[in-house]
């Protein structure tokens, strides 16, 4: 697994997730919490190479309480 980044944010029904660097996971990639459950998956990437931002679709969780959680590539 792999650290995809933290949550910075909720916007219109997507997590915004802030990539570690410019590794980050492909579109339709599985993301999940510290506990290994599925939170959504990948649904955009944007904004600077360098440290983009990625849009994750949730699966079926409250998105408020991930602002500030770190999310895994699966």
């Amino acid at each position: 697994m792999k650290r995809a980044g933290t949550v910075v944010r909720i916007a219109q029904g997507l997590a915004i997730v802030r990539a570690e660097n410019e590794e980050f996971p492909e579109i339709g990639t599985a993301v999940v919490d510290e506990q290994l459950d599925e939170i959504g998956r990948i649904v955009d990437v944007f904004g600077p190479v360098e440290r983009p931002y990625l849009a994750v679709t949730p699966a079926d969780r409250s998105l408020p309480q991930l602002v500030g959680s770190v999310l895994y590539a699966r």
